[in-house]
């Protein structure tokens, strides 16, 4: 399955589910001082959470084109060390203003993954902020997921919020396990290690507070879903690449540059031939 092939069933999936579609914004933020570049899905959205703005849907979906080479998403560090890492990536996304919540969230994800992509259940596992219990339940009770693929982890990686103010809340993450020769080769290894084992492909935030400047969280006024997931790193399990540069997105690319350069790419990432 392409990448276009990808985004259409991303599109049919929840419009078939009453969201609305919404293009992509700027990659410059309209009217919002507090970031440089957009870095989420949600940025354009941020005065719905809010209570700020009303529209003509309570539900939305949207492929975000993101930049994350600063602030407080900065992914820069990390790109050429593994894998999964990219500055510029587009993020796929489901929102809620006021309407459905966790268990919609959780069983829309669920469903897109298992039934419409076939990715294999017994792959998948999911973490949880480590007080919501709610969540917890939901993939247990509901999804059916054993308590052993189920983590409970810290607000390092299960809060979630776009920069330093703004709405923010507790996240549900889907990972799915590439296997060992992926792994760090430690027996530990888990969703929330760093390696490319575990591969997060989806993040989906439950929008309960607006984080104030001095660090309270202020509860919303209503509740909200914010969901991301990296199509990069979707086409690279719907592809079976080892790396989210060897899909379709971006060897294209990387085939004309060998062309014009007489250079091979080694698909290794250590080095080129």
């Amino acid at each position: 399955m392409n990448s276009f092939e990808i985004r259409k069933k991303f599109f049919d999936f929840f419009e078939q589910n009453n969201h609305t579609y919404v293009k992509s914004s700027s990659l410059i933020p309209a009217q919002d001082p507090t970031l440089l570049f957009t870095n989420a899905g949600m940025n354009q959205f941020k005065d719905l959470f809010l209570s700020k703005e009303k529209r003509s849907y309570t539900r939305a979906v949207s492929i975000q084109k993101c930049i994350r080479a600063g602030g407080k998403h900065n992914d820069l560090e990390n790109v050429g060390f593994t894998k999964r890492h990219l500055t510029f990536f587009e993020m796929m996304g489901n929102f809620s203003f006021s309407d459905y919540f966790k268990n919609e969230a959780i069983n829309y994800a669920w469903d897109f993954l298992t039934k419409w992509l076939n990715l294999p259940k017994e792959k998948l596992y999911a973490s949880v902020y480590h007080k919501d219990d709610e969540s917890y339940e939901i993939w247990n009770k509901s999804i059916g997921l054993p308590d052993n693929r189920i983590y409970r982890l810290g607000e390092a990686d299960n809060f979630w919020q776009m920069g330093d103010t703004g709405p923010c809340g507790p996240c549900s993450e889907i990972y799915i396990d590439r296997g060992n020769n992926f792994g760090c080769q430690e027996s530990k290894c888990a969703p929330g290690c760093n390696c490319d084992r575990f591969l997060e492909i989806w993040n989906l935030v439950f929008m309960q507070y607006d984080r104030q400047v001095d660090g309270e969280l202020k509860p919303l006024k209503s509740t909200g879903v914010d969901t991301g997931m990296g199509l990069e790193r979707l086409c690279s399990i719907i592809q079976n690449k080892d790396s989210v540069y060897e899909t379709d997105l971006f060897m294209p690319i990387i085939n004309k540059i060998e062309e014009l350069t007489r250079i091979e790419y080694n698909n290794s990432l250590d080095n080129i031939k």
